[in-house]
């Protein structure tokens, strides 16, 4: 099972810089920028918050050896032929090192404040999958026709294409009806929120999906994150988001029990474990009881 620091987006770039830099020196394996542009309630203004597509580039041009992804690209937000050719350039920054995060968007007041369109869910799944047939298309075919209800692109051309021979696919989500259907379809990899139990159940419901269009379910990794506590008091918030650890032991348990339904990566947020060199010793920690 890999590792990935995921390093808060609302902090200052030489902070995530520094984690990032830790994690590519001390055997992790892969840094994730979420894609926000302000906090999720109404103190809009409590924090400021970078854009990711800017962090993922910066850090693909400086940081060596780990894989670079966003976790994930709102949809609504970039039309996806854009989206495409972005990732296509992060890649080539990187030296073929990029994932393509991406989901359906969901953040409201972002879309009320910015006057993007949020559609309801089922339209706004409909919008998604449009535009994974646009990013597919451009980013691993000469050409591309989308003939949709919201994207049309008429024999489009993205190039240069990904360094990487087929540049990963993310796709964040866990509805069981619609989502991981989508899912099985189009992703190279799966990212969901969740404690082992819960991913082991979305993964069986994905495998599902994958045996209805005739997918091999092994040709799609599972990936999942949760708040890490090191040593200390979890918080009491409802679980959500889910948290684990406790102490080192808790914490190589839960890891084993994450390796034991086959997940591939576990992507850790960085905004429980303290800041400077306490965050930095949490990090070599979490990788010793990781066995990376």
């Amino acid at each position: 099972m890999r590792i990935a620091i995921w390093p808060g987006a609302h902090q200052p770039y030489t902070e995530i810089l520094e984690v990032a830099q830790h994690g590519a020196a001390t055997g992790w394996d892969s840094v994730y920028i979420a894609d926000h542009f302000m906090p999720n309630d109404d103190d809009d203004l409590k924090f400021p918050v970078l854009e990711a597509g800017s962090l993922v580039a910066a850090l693909g041009a400086v940081v060596p050896r780990v894989r670079i992804g966003t976790l994930v690209y709102g949809n609504t937000y970039r039309h996806p032929a854009v989206l495409a050719n972005m990732a296509a350039t992060v890649d080539h920054i990187s030296g073929g090192r990029f994932i393509l995060g991406v989901g359906a968007g969901w953040q409201i007041n972002e879309h009320r404040e910015y006057g993007i369109t949020l559609s309801r869910p089922g339209r706004l799944l409909d919008q998604f999958e449009e535009a994974l047939q646009v990013m597919t298309g451009l980013l691993r075919e000469t050409r591309t026709t989308v003939d949709g209800q919201f994207y049309q692109v008429v024999d489009a051309v993205a190039e240069p294409k990904p360094q990487q021979k087929q540049l990963p696919l993310l796709i964040g989500g866990k509805g069981e009806k619609r989502m991981l259907g989508i899912v099985a379809k189009y992703a190279d990899m799966w990212n969901c929120w969740g404690l082992p139990e819960l991913i082991a159940h979305k993964s069986q419901v994905l495998d599902q999906h994958c045996a209805a269009i005739g997918r091999d379910p092994k040709t799609i990794e599972r990936t999942a994150q949760a708040l890490v506590v090191v040593d200390g008091e979890l918080p009491d918030h409802g679980g959500r988001p889910p948290v684990i650890g406790g102490s080192p032991a808790k914490l190589a348990d839960t890891f084993a029990e994450y390796r034991e339904i086959g997940l591939a990566e576990l992507i850790i947020p960085d905004g429980a474990l303290g800041k400077g060199a306490e965050r930095l010793k949490a990090m070599d920690t979490i990788r010793d009881l990781a066995g990376r």
